[in-house]
């Protein structure tokens, strides 16, 4: 019979030859998954010998990474700032860079936490649940376009034990908010790249991951401008937009914040030191 460590090595030379990247650690954690078991169980469990019926539970999983498709939505479930979400097809992938985002809204808004908070484009519900989780006096408002996003994110409230938290919304970016609707922080990581962006990118991307939570179309500019250009009388005084940007676009952004009478305008990298977040103040 074979054992897990042959499994995992018989898996890494296949998933290397079909160019899929970190062949080895997807294959850990690939037969991880369809076993039940941790990485570190893994570990301690490289000379069991598998049964058939575990071997067919691991093959399907192993063809479908080998199609490039993620790893996050082969196993369901992806961490975000601390929290276990679950992620499909209907919206993007969480990813480290949109945690390190929220790590700067905190640092930004130490000395004065938000009461009234609002995601734009929540996806999965992943920005809201953080908020929610790290502001638990905060009202928190999660919007989105897509039906299909929203009952995603409203799952992952249930799941996370945050159900009622947050208060989820179909609305094209600020359309269906009740006039007067006012928020102490807007955050967003709408879709920003470029259509050749989207075309150059990793099949696990292009091919899986919903398009329009990519791109909005052209150079991307088109969602951040409606942003930036409608936050103004959506922010209460002194209140903060944040965004993840294109890391081309700093530029230009900086100067459809000042035409929108947005202050403090400032840009920070992310952890590879790309310029990848803005974030600007309504005048207090």
């Amino acid at each position: 019979m074979i054992t897990v460590l042959e499994v995992i090595k018989r898996t890494t030379e296949f998933l290397a030859g079909k160019g899929v990247e970190g062949a080895r650690l997807n294959a850990e954690l690939l037969v991880g998954h369809a076993l039940g078991i941790g990485r570190m169980q893994l570990y301690l469990q490289f000379e069991r010998p598998l049964a058939e019926p575990e071997l067919e539970g691991i093959r399907p999983l192993v063809r479908r990474r080998s199609l490039h498709e993620p790893l996050q939505y082969i196993v369901g479930t992806v961490e975000f700032c601390g929290l276990r979400l679950k992620v499909d097809r209907r919206a993007l992938i969480p990813r480290p860079e949109t945690e390190y985002l929220l790590e700067l809204i905190g640092q930004k808004l130490a000395p004065r936490p938000p009461q009234l908070a609002l995601d734009l484009g929540t996806g999965s519900g992943a920005i809201a649940l953080a908020l929610a989780a790290l502001y638990p006096h905060a009202v928190i408002t999660g919007l989105d376009a897509s039906a299909d996003a929203l009952a995603l994110a409203a799952e992952n409230a249930a799941h996370t034990g945050l159900a009622g938290r947050v208060e989820w919304l179909a609305s094209d970016w600020y359309a269906a908010l009740p006039a007067g609707r006012r928020f102490d922080l807007i955050v967003g990581n709408p879709p920003y790249l470029s259509e050749a962006e989207v075309a150059e990118s990793r099949p696990e991307v292009k091919n899986f991951e919903p398009v329009r939570a990519l791109t909005p179309g052209g150079d991307g500019l088109a969602a951040l401008k409606q942003i930036i250009a409608g936050a103004p009388p959506r922010l209460t005084p002194g209140g903060l937009l944040a965004l993840e940007t294109g890391i081309a676009q700093h530029e230009t952004l900086r100067g459809l914040v000042a035409a929108a009478g947005l202050m403090g305008f400032a840009a920070a990298p992310d952890l590879t030191g790309r310029p990848r977040y803005i974030f600007a103040q309504a005048a207090g």
